[in-house]
């Protein structure tokens, strides 16, 4: 026992990691996050300054215009977005260490596209039913296309190796979306679905917020406890397994916790990619290869992204706003396509 202990100490110890820039990456984010989530509340149809946001908060009254729509529209929708960005960013962070592949996003591996078909056939085949109901669908069909990729990758002759679980993922998702538009179109949802297909954070109510809260951090404290054993993984299996760690287990409850965050973050935001992608390879360049330290940071700089894309998309075309899966995707396609052209994968 005391060697395994010395053993897994000594590979935690070669694992690079930044611990002083990591606290202070991460506090620095955090203020950078409530300002820009003020910015948010503050922008839309109508701006209003800085100081009605406050009064909204600590001295409400409820016969102002401006502070009733600051605390019924604005505050749940930034708090929605700060959420959907964490749950999409931290997903993405567990599903790179657990398979060793940089490409690995809720969006590229066809869980947002599994989420995406139950909830279209949730909105042809039951109308009415609750946002709960919306989010135990998102969750299946999350778990739905993760188990479709990984299996059919791995019928393939040489193993899943991260390109093709890349291409699985990518003609899975194809036809997950095409399944999801022809269900629309059939039942004449094309209208009703079309902005929440293109990622938005339009119409979130506190209702829908106070169901996804508890699941994204439920979802966040689990990775957070997973995090030293994601670190191992993300070594090799071999590693793992030599120091005692059950990697099976490990897997499996770091799908759990990629289901809960994608899929309750698809139910508010929509089929959002490259938000996975792009935060944990950004933050692991700031805190090192620590999953201790990579997995809270992608949950604070994915919510400062998504909270910084729905500021900029009611800001591009005022009073329109542009769809948020757009800006990102700006971003999120040249940085894929970087990696995809690398030979090695960051770990």
């Amino acid at each position: 026992m005391n060697e395994t202990r010395q053993a897994l100490s000594q590979s935690m110890e070669q694992v690079k990691s930044r611990p002083r820039i990591a606290v202070i990456a991460l506090i620095s984010g955090l203020v950078v996050l409530v300002f820009a989530m003020a910015v948010s509340v503050s922008v839309g149809a109508d701006p209003v300054p800085i100081s009605t946001v406050w009064q909204a908060l600590f001295h409400f009254q409820s016969h102002v215009t401006n502070q009733q729509v600051i605390r019924a529209i604005r505050m749940p929708r930034a708090v929605a977005g700060a959420f959907v960005g964490a749950g999409f960013a931290v997903a993405g962070a567990l599903m790179q260490g657990m398979t060793r592949n940089p490409l690995a996003d809720p969006g590229l591996l066809a869980i947002n596209g599994g989420s995406e078909l139950l909830l279209a056939l949730s909105f042809a085949l039951t109308p009415k039913l609750p946002f709960s109901g919306l989010l135990v669908c998102s969750f299946v069909g999350a778990g739905v296309g993760a188990a479709l990729v990984y299996g059919i990758g791995s019928l393939s002759r040489g193993g899943l190796t991260p390109i093709r679980l890349a291409l699985s993922g990518a003609a899975i998702s194809a036809l997950l979306v095409a399944l999801s538009q022809g269900i629309a179109l059939y039942f004449g949802l094309s209208q009703d679905l079309t902005y929440w297909l293109a990622g938005g954070l339009s119409g979130v109510t506190w209702n829908q917020v106070d169901w996804m809260m508890p699941v994204v951090a439920i979802g966040l404290l689990g990775s957070v406890g997973l995090s030293r054993q994601i670190t191992l993984l993300s070594l090799g299996e071999d590693v793992a397994v030599s120091l005692g760690q059950r990697v099976m287990r490990t897997r499996l409850f770091g799908v759990l916790w990629v289901v809960l965050l994608a899929g309750s973050a698809v139910a508010i935001g929509g089929p959002i990619a490259f938000v996975g992608l792009v935060v944990p390879h950004m933050t692991r360049s700031l805190v090192g290869a620590d999953y201790r330290w990579i997995i809270p940071g992608s949950a604070i700089f994915g919510a400062l992204l998504m909270v910084i894309a729905d500021v900029a998309a009611r800001m591009i075309n005022p009073p329109y706003e542009t769809p948020i899966g757009a800006l990102i995707a700006l971003i999120g396609v040249p940085f894929f396509l970087y990696l995809a052209r690398q030979d090695r994968g960051i770990h």
